[in-house]
C-alpha cells in the first residue's frame, strides 16, 4: 500500500468544484430505468447509456471520478476503447462498486447487511488491473419505530471497515457509504440521531481495522426528514443539521465528504449541497457530491434511447454537472437552472434506489 498515492487520489476526487458520478447501478436496476422509457436493456444499450455520460465534452471540468459496475468496467466504447481508459484519458478517475448488495439481516428481516467480503481481495486486485483507482461499498440503514437495532449498525460498520482495509491494501481509495434511507415518516431530528450513531459506529470500526483516514472518502446521506414526514425541513435546516452531524462524528483527517442524493430531486440535491457549502460553520474536509440519479435523470429523460437525442442528453448531463460543480464551491444560484428550476425542485425522487 502506497499511502501517498492513496492520499493523492482521495484529494483529486474532491478537487475544487469537482465531484463523482455514480454510474454503478446493477444490471437489474439500470434495466428497470431503461424499461421505464421503453428502451430495451441489452449490453449494447447499457454501454451506450454509460458512454453518453463518459464522453460528454467538458465533463472533466466538474467530474473527478466515475463509479463503474462490473459489467461496465469490462466493456469497450463504440470505438473499441475500454471505458475505464476513455475516462482516464480525460483526467477522470475510474472507480468500481465492489459490494454484492444488501441482504436481509438474520433475525431482523426489516433490516439488511451488505455482503461481498468473500473473495474481495482477489476482485480488488483484478479491478486495479482493469484501471480502477477507487472503490465503493454501500451499507443500507432503514429508520423505523424500533430500527435500526445496534446489531444492524454494528454489522454494517464492521463490513465497511473490512472492505476499506482491503481496498487500501490493494492500492484503491475506499469510498465508505453508510446510507440512512429517507424512506419513511421520520422527522429530521430522528434522521440526525440515527445518522450520528451510524457514523460514530463506522469510524470506530475504521479505526479498529487500521484504515488510514487520509486515504478514504465518506459518502453519507444528508440529514433530511423522511419523504413521508408531514413536516419537511427547509434547505437551510437540512444544511445546518447535516453539517452539525458531520462535525460531531467525522474526523478532520478525512479529506472529503461526497454526498449521495438518496432520492432527492436533481435540483433539490444541488440546493442542499450549495447551502452546506455556504454556511459560516467551518468545514475541515472538502464537501462535494457523488450523485447517481440526481446527475443521470435529466440526461436519461432527454436521450430516451434515441441516437438523434444523444448529444442533447449529454448537454443535460453537462448542465447538471455544472450546477453541482458550482454547489461544491458554494457558488450555485437558481439562475443557473433557468425557468424549469422551480418545477424540477418540487418533483419527487425517482422510484428506484441506488445499489
Amino acid at each position: 500500500m502506497n499511502v501517498q498515492d492513496l492520499e493523492s487520489t482521495a484529494k483529486a476526487l474532491v478537487a475544487d468544484g469537482k465531484g463523482i458520478l455514480a454510474a454503478d447501478e446493477t444490471v437489474p436496476t439500470v434495466t428497470k430505468r431503461l424499461n421505464a422509457l421503453q428502451i430495451e436493456s441489452t449490453a449494447d444499450s447499457r454501454r451506450t447509456y454509460r458512454e453518453m455520460f463518459f464522453t460528454t465534452p467538458g465533463a472533466a471540468e466538474f467530474i473527478s471520478g466515475v463509479i463503474l459496475y462490473d459489467e461496465t468496467i469490462r466493456q469497450k466504447s463504440s470505438s473499441g476503447v475500454p471505458l475505464a481508459e476513455v475516462l482516464a484519458k480525460q483526467g477522470i478517475i475510474p472507480g468500481i462498486k465492489v459490494d454484492t448488495g444488501a441482504k436481509p439481516l438474520a433475525a431482523s428481516p426489516d433490516e439488511t447487511v451488505t455482503e461481498g467480503l468473500d473473495g474481495l481481495r482477489d476482485r480488488l486486485k483484478e479491478y486495479h488491473g482493469l484501471g480502477a483507482r477507487f472503490a465503493k461499498w454501500r451499507a443500507v440503514i432503514r429508520i423505523g419505530e424500533t430500527i435500526p437495532c445496534p446489531r444492524c449498525v454494528s454489522a454494517n460498520a464492521h463490513a465497511l471497515a473490512r472492505y476499506a482495509t482491503l481496498c487500501q491494501e490493494a492500492g484503491l481509495v475506499p469510498i465508505v457509504e453508510p446510507e440512512v434511507l429517507m424512506d419513511g415518516a421520520h422527522t429530521i431530528e430522528r434522521c440526525e440521531d440515527v445518522t450520528g450513531a451510524v457514523l460514530h459506529a463506522v469510524f470506530d470500526a475504521l479505526f479498529e481495522q487500521g484504515v488510514r483516514l487520509e486515504g478514504m472518502l465518506l459518502k453519507p446521506n444528508m440529514v433530511i426528514a423522511g419523504k413521508d414526514c408531514p413536516k419537511q425541513a427547509s434547505v437551510r435546516e437540512v444544511a445546518t443539521a447535516t453539517l452539525r452531524c458531520l462535525r460531531r462524528h467525522v474526523p478532520a483527517a478525512v479529506p472529503g465528504i461526497v454526498f449521495l442524493s438518496g432520492g432527492q430531486s436533481d435540483v433539490l440535491a444541488t440546493r442542499h449541497l450549495n447551502a452546506i457549502n455556504t454556511l459560516d460553520t467551518p468545514r475541515p474536509w472538502k464537501v462535494s457530491f457523488s450523485y447517481g440519479r440526481a446527475l443521470q435523470d435529466p440526461a436519461l429523460k432527454t436521450w430516451q434511447g434515441k441516437a438523434e437525442q444523444f448529444k442533447a442528453g449529454q448537454q443535460a448531463f453537462y448542465h447538471r454537472a455544472t450546477c453541482n460543480g458550482a454547489a461544491a464551491l458554494g457558488k450555485y444560484a437558481d439562475a443557473l437552472e433557468g425557468k424549469g428550476a422551480k418545477a424540477a425542485a418540487g418533483a419527487g425522487g425517482a422510484e428506484w434506489h441506488d445499489d
